[in-house]
């Protein structure tokens, strides 16, 4: 290069550094961007982020002109020589907050749209590429995942994990488990903690391993209380698998004895579905009537006119089931026997319907939504996540049985076939109820162990005895078991760990111990923690019927050190596993057919984060598993259609 070039060079870098110089010192170029690379006489072109209006700059030009530009803009804040703070940071962790909570797409940040309204709101907002989006999502949910890790390392209970397994549009297997504990404060806690790919073969000993190995990944290899899973046929070996390993370890209450817990909403769903199918013929016309009159728009017009013409309302929407689920399938019927009236009369204004109920028909689908609505709602009862289900268990499965009992006496043919199938299925599963859910009974202070007792006198005296013997020396073999330091859980240790987190004085706390500790003493030296409990009287369950029963623990821990650990543990116990397969309503719109082909580590990452951070809000955008399938078809509009249609008949213009 020529020495001329050479000084031509440094002088455009020289007039480059004077201008990056004054772009620190004038709040003006926080609102124009450089358009063109200088020139050979250095200059080149601005604009304005807010109007886009471009500008001439060079060496020698001063910002006067694109101050006064900005006063045009915005006067105030010209003259002050001051713009809206703004912390990018922040900005973009909550546009990766928005991503996983509303599953956009990492493109999101790139849509114009999107852009041009954060530039309004403030135009020194710096924008950011897909590429950007994913990395911070990605470092958020690593973020995420130490904290939550740090927590789960803290607490002084046991984990009690659900799992279940969900495929992909792109056939992809993914397993989710969730953890279910109790925090320092005695809340109960339930976070998704993987949601990951797992190639096949996709057996009990393929996943079993895959199970240890995240176990080890999150440092609760010897955490483990229960696993609950649904009746899959892989999921002995699952459990066979992880209760070898962990027995090697000593790390199991009771030698795993508790380890396995059926789902419950899947047993009743094989229980009523078992039912079901002695009236499939009637539920068969119910079913294939919604779909004949939502598929066409003129039909659901003519049944919103058959709905107008006999004065009934609106209230529920017409359901077409998802036969696979029972309670859609209930949902369905009870929207059919609402709006009876006007299928009735649809059948006699369409000489094409083809599936209208006999009044027969009709009769015995009203015996059977009666029958089911206990199904339904214990089905619903049973899927709670906020709240302990375990001590729902054995009051609710009782109660089942003893309908079944009932109605298998019935003198109606058809109710006693349906009940002698169901009351087969339900022994087939439930003939020995689950002890350590039993045991979670005896554990609500209002039930104690006298309401077991009595349960199984009702179903049958003369095996009561020997079923509440096995239930009591169960739970007085886990009690022993909390009566034994233990080297891997730290049970000892929680009160020292709550009273670390509280704001009183330590001796104020010390002195009360010492009063608790010795009213015990006065009151008996020899009798256990668990006999004392089991003396005290019933809190009244007329007056608690909504008692919180983990609260009356939090509550009586210091009079019942060892059996309020216990108690923790036990009623953490999901009965369900509709914690891991709501995480795949969420999974269906995160690996959707808009986003099939994202990577699995990502999806993970989205959908964990979103778990951990917006916890069980009830975010818009995001239906419940069985809402996702179901065809619902709201009939309002079209009952409104059709009265203004009316309205402008009687009064035209």
């Amino acid at each position: 290069m020529s020495i001329e070039g050479n000084e031509e060079s440094c002088e455009r870098s020289t007039a480059t550094s004077l201008i990056r110089a004054k772009r620190k010192t004038s709040v003006v170029w926080d609102y124009f961007i450089r358009l063109k690379p200088n020139s050979i006489d250095g200059k080149y072109e601005v604009q304005c982020m807010i109007c886009k209006k471009n500008f001439a700059m060079g060496p020698t030009f001063g910002t006067t002109n694109l101050k006064r530009h900005l006063e045009k803009h915005n006067p105030d804040k010209a003259k002050e020589g001051q713009n809206e703070p703004i912390d990018q940071k922040t900005y973009r962790e909550k546009m990766s907050l928005a991503i996983c909570r509303h599953n956009y797409a990492f493109s999101f940040v790139e849509h114009k749209g999107i852009r041009d309204i954060h530039s309004y709101l403030n135009p020194i907002a710096r924008h950011i590429s897909r590429n950007t989006a994913k990395s911070d999502i990605l470092n958020l949910y690593a973020r995420e995942k130490e904290l939550l890790k740090a927590e789960l390392a803290l607490i002084s209970s046991r984990v009690c994990l659900t799992s279940d397994m969900w495929t992909s549009l792109v056939s992809n297997g993914y397993m989710c488990v969730t953890a279910h504990y109790v925090n320092i404060n005695w809340v109960l806690q339930k976070r998704v903690l993987i949601f990951r790919h797992v190639p096949p073969p996709h057996s009990g000993v393929v996943l079993g391993h895959f199970l240890i190995d995240f176990l080890k990944e999150w440092g609760i290899e010897k955490k483990i209380f229960a696993l609950t899973l649904d009746n899959a046929t892989c999921n002995k070996g699952v459990v066979d698998v992880l209760k070898n390993h962990l027995s090697l370890m000593r790390s199991l209450v009771c030698e795993g004895k508790f380890l396995h817990v059926r789902c419950g909403n899947h047993i009743l769903n094989l229980i009523v579905k078992a039912g079901l199918a002695k009236v499939d013929a009637a539920i068969g016309k119910i079913r294939e009537g919604v779909k004949y009159i939502k598929n066409s728009e003129v039909r659901l017009e003519k049944f919103a006119e058959c709905l107008s013409n006999l004065g009934l309302p609106c209230s529920k929407k017409l359901r077409q089931d998802v036969p696979i689920r029972w309670n859609s399938t209930y949902q369905m019927i009870e929207s059919a026997l609402l709006y009876q009236q006007a299928y009735i009369h649809y059948d006699l204004v369409d000489p094409d319907f083809r599936h209208g109920l006999f009044e027969d028909e009709w009769k015995k689908v009203e015996i059977v939504a009666t029958f089911l609505r206990p199904f339904y709602d214990i089905t619903t009862l049973f899927s709670g996540c906020k709240y302990p289900t375990a001590n729902l268990y054995l009051p609710n499965i009782w109660r089942i049985e003893m309908l079944l009992v009932e109605y298998k006496r019935s003198k109606d043919p058809m109710m006693t076939e349906m009940a002698t199938s169901m009351l087969k299925k339900f022994k087939k599963y439930w003939e020995s109820y689950n002890i350590i859910l039993s045991i979670a009974m005896v554990l609500d202070p209002r039930y104690k162990l006298n309401f077991v007792k009595f349960c199984f006198s009702k179903l049958n005296s003369d095996s009561a005895d020997q079923k509440v013997k096995v239930i009591e020396d169960n739970l007085k073999l886990l009690f022993e078991e909390y009566l034994i330091p233990s080297t891997t859980t730290s049970l000892s240790t929680s009160l020292p760990e709550e009273h670390a987190c509280s704001s009183r004085n330590q001796m104020t706390e010390a002195f009360e111990e010492f009063d608790m500790f010795q009213s015990q003493l006065e009151s008996s030296t020899s009798k256990t923690q668990l006999e004392l409990y089991l003396e005290e009287a019933n809190v009244d369950r007329k007056t608690n019927p909504n008692l919180d029963v983990l609260g009356f623990w939090k509550d009586n821990k210091l009079r019942y050190p060892e059996l309020s650990l216990m108690a923790r543990d036990v009623l953490s116990v999901p009965i369900t596993t509709v914690a891991s397969e709501s995480a795949f309503s969420t999974g269906g719109r995160v690996i959707g057919k808009f986003q099939s082909f994202i990577l699995p580590a990502n999806a993970e990452a989205k959908l964990c984060t979103r778990d951990w951070i917006c916890g069980q809000e009830d975010l818009d955008g995001f239906k419940s598993d069985s809402d996702e399938d179901e065809i619902v078809v709201d009939l309002q509009p079209y009952v409104d259609k059709l009265r203004d249609h009316h309205i402008s008949k009687d009064n035209p213009q």
